[in-house]
């Protein structure tokens, strides 16, 4: 395994290289590569491993008994897979985790990560940052929900990702398609809303990434 990859990893992110090459040192790594539509955890399976994008993009998708779908989450290089579930109590996964693309993923067992939690408590540090941050975004999802205009919702995401980031340029997560279906909202009508709040001055709309050009103004939109 590369340990320049995983540095770029959330989980080793604050390990110099070097001391990450003597912690890995005879662990066995099960990388896997998932074409896209492929599934790496399946919703309601039994949470035993955790992964770790090293390439490509994995989206969540939470199915409903009358066969509609809902997109969740977009992870990306660096981003840890079934983290929460795997240390709940349930030990199960909420969603599918399928490969947005033709990505590869370093699987890890619970076990696994546990001995390297124990071996060095900087991942054990990571790991709670990263279980944190997960609980800080559905919170603010909540958040979202509570508004009704699309333009809202965008520009209560857009700022929101803004606020985490600390940068004006906001790339969309995956498409316009996916980032509609995480604000539960018609593609069209989001991609109306944001022509409408280009021609205002407000973003500068160039997928896939957006420029905040005026952040006022985007919180007036929120009431």
């Amino acid at each position: 395994m590369d340990c320049q990859i995983l540095t770029k990893c959330a989980l080793f992110r604050n390990i110099p290289e070097e001391d990450l090459s003597k912690l890995i040192q005879g662990f066995e790594c099960n990388v896997r590569t998932f074409e896209k539509g492929e599934t790496v955890f399946r919703f309601m399976g039994r949470a035993e491993s955790v992964g770790i994008v090293l390439e490509g993009s994995i989206a969540g998708i939470k199915p409903f008994p009358d066969g509609s779908e809902m997109s969740v989450t977009l992870r990306r290089q660096g981003d840890l897979l079934g983290q929460a579930a795997a240390f709940s109590a349930m030990r199960r996964y909420p969603c599918d985790l399928v490969a947005n693309e033709r990505s590869k993923v370093l699987i890890l067992k619970r076990e696994e990560l546990l001995s390297l939690m124990r071996k060095d408590s900087r991942v054990m540090e990571s790991f709670i940052i990263a279980i944190a941050s997960v609980t800080y975004m559905l919170q603010r999802r909540l958040e979202l929900t509570g508004f009704r205009g699309i333009a809202q919702k965008a520009a209560f995401w857009l700022l929101m990702k803004s606020e985490e980031s600390g940068e004006k340029k906001i790339r969309i997560p995956g498409s316009v398609s996916n980032w509609a279906s995480l604000m539960n909202v018609s593609r069209p009508s989001l991609h109306r809303e944001l022509r409408k709040m280009e021609e205002k001055g407000l973003i500068s709309y160039a997928p896939p990434e957006i420029a905040i050009l005026d952040s006022r103004g985007l919180r007036a939109l929120l009431g």
